[in-house]
C-alpha cells in the first residue's frame, strides 16, 4: 500500500494578498452598487437609520457568500494541498513512491499498537536485495534506480491491500503484514509463506536495455502480537532475522527467535 498521494486542488490556485484584497473590494463594490440601485428604484422609505440597517443586513447575506467561495475555498484548498504534499514528501521515497523508513515507522507504530489493543498479530518483513551491488557497479546507477522501482512495484502488487510495502533505504525494503492468525505457529507460517512468495516474485529477471538483470532476496521476519515490543526493537529483530537468511546462503527467509542472537 502506499501512502495517499497528494489531492488534485490544480483549479484553486493560491491567491496572493493582493488578489484578496481586490476580490473581497470588488465584491462588497457590486454587490453595494446592485443594493443601492435596487433600493432607489423601489423607493424604499423607512427612515434614515433603518435604510442603512437594512443596507448592512443585504450587504451581508449578498457578500458573504461570494467571499466564501471566491477568496476564502481557494484559501483553505491552497493550503490544503501544500499541507497535504509536506506530509506527501516528507513519508515517501522520490525514487519508488513507496513509503519511506519515517511513514514505515508510523506504519509500524500502529501496526504494534493494533495487536497489543485487539489481540491480533502482524509481522515485520525485512528485505534485502542480493546481488544489487553488482548491478548497480557494473550496469550503473540507471539500471540501479530500474531494479529499485520494478522491486519496489513487485511488492505493492504483490501484498494486500491492508498491509505495507515501503523502502528503508538502498536496497533495503520493509513488508509490514497485519490480521494474521491469533495462534503464533500459523501467523509464523502466514508470514514465512508470503515471504517465500516475495522471494520467488523479486527473482524474476528484469528487463533493462535489452539486458536481463537478476537480484534476490533475503527477509528476516519478526512477529508481531504475541510479546510488547517497541518499532525499534521490531526493526532490529527483523534486520538480525534478515542477517541470518544472508548467512544461510541468500534467496530465502529467517524468523527471528531470541536464540537466534545467542548463535
Amino acid at each position: 500500500m502506499n501512502l495517499p498521494a497528494p489531492s488534485d486542488y490544480s483549479s484553486y490556485p493560491s491567491l496572493s494578498t493582493t488578489q484578496v484584497i481586490v476580490r473581497i473590494a470588488a465584491i462588497i463594490m457590486v454587490w453595494e452598487f446592485v443594493i443601492m440601485l435596487a433600493l432607489g428604484i423601489l423607493k424604499v422609505d423607512i427612515g434614515l437609520y433603518w435604510l442603512a440597517f437594512l443596507d448592512i443586513l443585504l450587504l451581508s447575506m449578498l457578500s458573504t457568500p461570494c467571499i466564501y467561495c471566491w477568496v476564502i475555498r481557494p484559501f483553505t484548498l491552497a493550503r490544503d494541498q501544500a499541507i497535504t504534499q509536506i506530509h506527501h514528501l516528507a513519508h515517501t521515497d522520490p525514487l519508488t513512491q513507496l513509503a519511506n523508513r519515517r511513514g514505515l515507522s508510523l506504519f509500524l507504530e500502529k501496526l504494534i499498537a493494533q495487536t497489543q489493543r485487539h489481540g491480533a498479530s502482524g509481522a515485520v518483513l525485512i528485505i534485502d536485495l542480493d546481488g544489487f551491488k553488482v548491478i548497480n557497479d557494473i550496469e550503473g546507477h540507471a539500471a540501479g534506480d530500474e531494479v529499485l522501482i520494478e522491486i519496489a512495484r513487485r511488492l505493492n502488487d504483490n501484498v494486500r491491500t491492508e498491509d505495507s510495502a515501503g523502502r528503508l533505504g538502498g536496497d533495503e525494503f520493509m513488508v509490514l503484514l497485519t490480521n494474521l492468525d491469533n495462534q503464533e505457529q500459523i501467523s509464523r507460517a502466514s508470514a514465512i509463506q508470503v515471504a517465500n512468495k516475495l522471494c520467488h516474485i523479486i527473482k524474476q529477471p528484469i528487463e533493462f536495455k535489452n539486458k536481463r538483470l537478476h537480484v534476490g532476496a533475503s527477509i528476516g521476519i519478526r512477529i508481531l502480537g504475541f510479546e510488547k515490543l517497541d518499532t525499534e526493537t521490531a526493526i532490529k529483530d527483523a534486520d538480525t532475522a534478515m542477517y541470518f537468511a544472508k548467512q544461510a546462503g541468500k534467496s530465502c527467509a529467517v524468523v527471528f527467535t531470541p536464540n537466534l542472537t545467542n548463535t
